[in-house]
């Protein structure tokens, strides 16, 4: 994993995370290579209405932040993907 794929891994477990689950939701990670980060919504994010604008003002503004030339591909449902990964606080090893 490179500097700026670590530095967006953390981003979404230490910053993203913490804030979807205020909501009740649950942030997966889908996957995170080339230039390419997916990531998916889930609990309480199931069917809110404001999903759309939590992707376009929180979540996509901070992974450009990060690196502006990261694609972000966010889906949303209560069915995960396959292969994704629940991002949890103390997830720090298992994910890097």
């Amino acid at each position: 994993m490179d500097a700026v794929e670590q530095l967006l891994l953390d981003l979404c477990r230490d910053v993203l995370r913490p804030l979807i689950e205020a909501d009740n939701g649950k942030l997966y990670l889908v996957s995170l290579s080339d230039g390419k980060l997916a990531l998916h919504l889930a609990g309480a994010c199931s069917g809110c209405p404001g999903a759309s604008i939590t992707i376009r003002t929180l979540i996509e503004p901070a992974v450009h932040a990060v690196d502006p030339n990261t694609q972000v591909f966010v889906t949303v449902g209560t069915r995960q993907p396959p292969h994704a990964v629940l991002l949890e606080a103390d997830a720090h090893d298992t994910l890097s």
